[in-house]
């Protein structure tokens, strides 16, 4: 039999709890993955849902899931064009791929979903958007120096290092810019990056559970690493990379939620309304982490001299 898990037409953070709610209710099944009505799609809902498609797989023996991609043609090209559809072909039996798989051409685009395999991997991301494209595109579209953009290179090397040093298995990443007038009035850079690895819990179980007891779970894992600088290196100042994303994020006025087990823990700006924790969600393996970086705001114009 299969199973017939249905993506939302708004692919991003909510979108990926869905689906993994629907997901756990299908073991012992083929699952097709119908994102044939999908609109509108995020770097953290793409990456989420190639994240689902091998989590699927791993749980089915290594059967690849099927995936029906969206039948509006501009979404699917823009799946391809933004690197989705190519890595999706190594996770899923892709049904109605587009055939405009051209190079990625949007000025948005900040880097297209990146496999994340290596230190290697994390250095060509971080040689990718050195070469220019990066400055011009927070400069143009957020208002950022290009100090900051500097910084901004800096924290996606830190966030992508997690993969490799904390998560013992590949991961994705992807980043892009939005215009969120209706949500935010203001341009944003959105941020995704994703494990399938042993997750926060298992991280730091060797070198903390113990002190915990009975409490330690997914968001008490969570807590200690995010809130308190926890981290499974006995060597003072390492593992600190957790810590720089949140000042730097904070520093921006963005938002930086992470996922793992499951739990989620989330700085929140004023502008988001999320909450900071939320446990019980669905168990997913590794962690899911998502920035949202806004645009500077225009600096107000002086008021006029009296007369």
């Amino acid at each position: 039999m299969t199973k017939v898990l249905a993506v939302p037409p708004t692919l991003d953070d909510e979108a990926f709890d869905a689906l993994i709610e629907q997901a756990s209710q299908a073991e012992g099944e083929r699952v097709l993955l119908d994102a044939r009505h999908v609109r509108w799609a995020d770097p953290y809902g793409m990456v989420g849902l190639l994240a689902v498609g091998q989590h699927v797989a791993a749980a089915e023996g290594g059967q690849q899931p099927i995936l029906q991609l969206p039948l509006d043609a501009k979404v699917s090209s823009y799946l391809a064009r933004m690197g989705f559809v190519q890595a999706a072909e190594d996770t899923f039996e892709l049904h109605n791929a587009p055939r405009d798989r051209g190079p990625v051409s949007e000025s948005s685009v900040l880097l297209p979903i990146t496999r994340i395999r290596s230190h290697d991997d994390v250095h060509g991301v971080i040689e990718e958007l050195n070469e220019g494209r990066i400055s011009t595109i927070l400069a143009e579209q957020l208002g950022y120096s290009r100090s900051d953009a500097i910084s901004f290179s800096m924290l996606l090397s830190e966030v992508s290092q997690n993969i490799i040093e904390h998560a013992d298995a590949p991961g994705w990443v992807g980043i892009q810019t939005y215009n969120w007038m209706k949500r935010l009035g203001r341009r944003v850079a959105v941020i995704a990056v994703m494990d399938l690895g042993v997750g926060f819990k298992g991280s730091l179980a060797r070198e903390h559970s113990a002190r915990f007891g009975d409490r330690w779970s997914d968001a008490t894992a969570l807590e200690a690493a995010f809130i308190h600088g926890v981290t499974r290196f006995r060597d003072p100042g390492r593992g600190q990379g957790l810590k720089q994303i949140r000042r730097k994020v904070g520093r921006w006025g963005g938002k930086i939620s992470i996922r793992s087990g499951t739990a989620r823990i989330a700085d929140i700006p004023d502008w988001d309304h999320s909450p900071p924790m939320q446990t019980g969600l669905a168990p997913f393996p590794g962690a899911q982490i998502l920035i949202v970086l806004p645009a500077k705001q225009p600096a107000a114009p002086p008021a006029p001299a009296p007369r």
